[in-house]
């Protein structure tokens, strides 16, 4: 199974055919969401509200980021891994972007690393880059700005902001990014970014006329209670997993599980 490279990325996005992308955060999971044939696991920071239950991403740390990374690595075996920088890790100067990148490449496996923010990441991204390490922009709703944007808001609206979306995604290209992620923002704006620059673009909450798409994979599969205007639920796995640990704790209580056919004997 051969793996996906960012070379085979923006091949597919020349080619004209839609990239796919998922976010993982375990072993299990990341080997299912391959096995399905995604193009690209996200290692989001979106673990600190899906896995530890937090109210935002800020919380997530660097080594919360590799450990994860780490796993998700593991399962992919064709899926491209790419690693998502935590706040705190690359807004403070570009020596520690460098140096915490090049950490979650070193021991978390990851394959690139995906940073959030426009042109005031230009000198972070191209150290980055400097150090072979492919990266990865996000514009629109970051959520590491939540607390800026007053929460997680539709960003872009407005034909000022969104003028400055445009600006910055070529900013962000011309500075060596190899793929946008373009969060939360009308699809006309979104369609035109990706129409003026030459790197693909994974929309999420963007509308379809992005190169690709990005999901959080819990809000997909109906895993968690929280659903974004731009979610399609694909499957209610809480509802399935609810109904069956119903079954089992009143299969246990009735003392109807297990039975010996779930049973060892002693050898005869």
């Amino acid at each position: 199974m051969k793996k996906k490279t960012v070379l085979d990325i923006m091949e597919m996005n020349e080619s004209g055919n839609k990239i796919t992308m998922l976010t993982a955060y375990d072993y299990v999971m990341a080997s299912i969401l391959d096995e399905a044939g995604t193009d690209m696991l996200l290692v989001g920071d979106t673990m600190g509200m899906v896995v530890f239950g937090q109210k935002t991403t800020l919380q997530v740390t660097l080594e919360d980021s590799i450990r994860h990374t780490q796993a998700v690595a593991r399962g992919a075996k064709s899926a491209m891994v790419i690693g998502d920088l935590p706040f705190g890790t690359f807004q403070i100067s570009r020596e520690d972007a460098i140096r915490n990148s090049v950490k979650l490449v070193q021991l978390g496996n990851a394959e690139a690393i995906k940073l959030e923010g426009g042109s005031e990441r230009i000198s972070a991204i191209e150290g980055i880059l400097d150090a072979g390490i492919p990266v990865m922009g996000h514009l629109g709703l970051t959520p590491q700005s939540y607390h800026k944007f007053g929460g997680f808001k539709v960003q872009g609206r407005s034909e000022e902001t969104a003028k400055t979306l445009i600006e910055e995604a070529r900013a962000l290209e011309e500075a060596g990014i190899f793929s946008l992620v373009l969060e939360a923002i009308p699809w006309e704006v979104a369609k035109e970014i990706t129409e003026s620059i030459a790197i693909p673009t994974i929309g999420i909450g963007a509308g379809p006329y992005c190169s690709g798409q990005v999901l959080v994979t819990y809000d997909m599969l109906g895993y968690f209670d929280f659903k974004a205007k731009f979610v399609k639920r694909y499957a209610n796995l809480k509802g399935q997993i609810l109904s069956a640990v119903q079954e089992y704790n009143k299969e246990v209580r009735n003392k109807t599980f297990p039975d010996l056919t779930y049973s060892y004997e002693r050898p005869k």
